[in-house]
């Protein structure tokens, strides 16, 4: 690896910092986080300056950036607005299947439509059932008279009620050989129709995300709507997984980062017994812990996406990039907030939205329990799920 880093990256690190000082002030974030929404304004701007089409084709309109760039480019944005990051890294994920799965009537209707930010998708894959076991799905899709007829319910499903069209694993085909990844396929899914109920959740961290719960009674889809091949769909999600855990532990670099940022500059600006507080052990220790496990998150992030960059194998390095970089903004996130005592509870301090933010981590976009027990069968231990 080389640890200089390019001067395109430079120049996105600051490109990004650039648009948060013109479009989202700190005072705008808060207000967004409230409203539990980013408007679609948002995603406008991202597309006139390219960030949409990082992961997409330069024949559609995209740069096709590398796992790495993206990894620069997901912290920079988790270091001001995670739920602005995670809703990012949805639209990535998705024009990536569609770039490496879709038809080329598909590529070629969506991917520049996603470059341009005039098409915005979500994906429906966790149900309330299920949880971490996504094979266990019970979302059913048939196709008769050349339309696809969806039912079931997915849950925890973001940008669903600002979506186009819901990506919805489900399965259309039954079981074979005893493999339940058999059979389950991706059918992209009109939202505007009377077959589909969204409901929005309210949750604690990464509140802007505007996740929601997604009923489908009889929805509708064209039978072109199919993306990847039939009873294949988890084998197309898999393609991707490394990239989405990448990724996943750049929101949470990002958000220590931020979290170290802003209690360092407390700790010297805020004074007790006739010194900042920063002047005392107690604070100096627990910041430099913060500091050091910093640098090893983003050294075991780089790492994974410069393995993926390379087209080499990174799933273990994604996989603990993922683990390690969450459990740390747990860990570092309340050090930080122990920092600023008071102040950090006030909801006018950006730890305060930083902190309830890094709490989503051990258990999305994969429970940290999960990717241990993936860990352990790659380390050569029995299979555990």
């Amino acid at each position: 690896m080389n640890f200089d880093a390019p001067q395109e990256h430079d120049l996105l690190r600051h490109s990004v910092a650039r648009f948060f000082e013109r479009e989202l002030p700190e005072e705008r974030i808060r207000e967004y986080d409230r409203a539990r929404a980013i408007p679609h304004e948002i995603w406008s701007h991202f597309a006139e300056q390219g960030w949409l089409g990082l992961a997409v084709g330069e024949e559609f309109g995209g740069s096709n950036a590398d796992a790495m760039t993206g990894s620069v480019f997901c912290e920079e944005l988790a270091r001001r607005f995670p739920s602005l990051a995670m809703d990012w890294v949805l639209l990535s994920m998705t024009a990536r299947l569609f770039q490496e799965h879709g038809t080329p009537a598909q590529q070629a209707e969506y991917l520049p439509r996603l470059v341009r930010g005039d098409f915005i998708m979500a994906f429906g894959m966790t149900e309330p059932s299920g949880g971490t076991d996504i094979l266990g799905l019970t979302t059913r899709a048939e196709l008769a008279d050349g339309q696809w007829t969806v039912n079931g319910q997915k849950l925890f499903t973001t940008f669903a009620g600002q979506a186009n069209a819901i990506l919805v694993l489900c399965r259309t085909d039954p079981v074979e050989g005893g493999k339940r990844a058999r059979g389950l396929s991706l059918i992209l899914t009109p939202r505007q129709q009377s077959g589909v109920e969204v409901r929005g959740l309210d949750l604690m961290g990464m509140r802007a995300g505007g996740t929601s719960e997604v009923f489908f009674d009889g929805a509708a889809a064209p039978e072109d709507s199919l993306v990847g091949e039939r009873g294949r769909g988890w084998y197309a999600l898999l393609s991707s997984l490394d990239e989405e855990r990448i990724l996943s532990a750049a929101i949470y670099v990002g958000i220590t980062a931020a979290a170290l940022d802003i209690a360092l500059q407390y700790a010297k600006d805020r004074e007790a017994f006739g010194r900042p507080i920063g002047a005392f052990q107690a604070v100096q220790h627990p910041l430099a812990d913060v500091a050091t496990e910093l640098a090893q998150i983003r050294l075991l992030t780089e790492k994974a996406a410069w393995l993926l960059s390379q087209g080499r194998d990174c799933a273990n390095e994604a996989a603990m990039a993922k683990l390690a970089a969450s459990e740390t903004a747990i860990r570092c996130t309340d050090r930080c907030m122990r920092v600023l005592g008071g102040y950090g509870l006030v909801e006018a301090s950006p730890l305060e939205r930083l902190f309830r933010d890094a709490r989503l981590g051990p258990f999305s976009p994969i429970s940290n329990e999960m990717v241990r027990s993936f860990l352990g069968e790659r380390m050569g231990l029995p299979r555990s799920y």
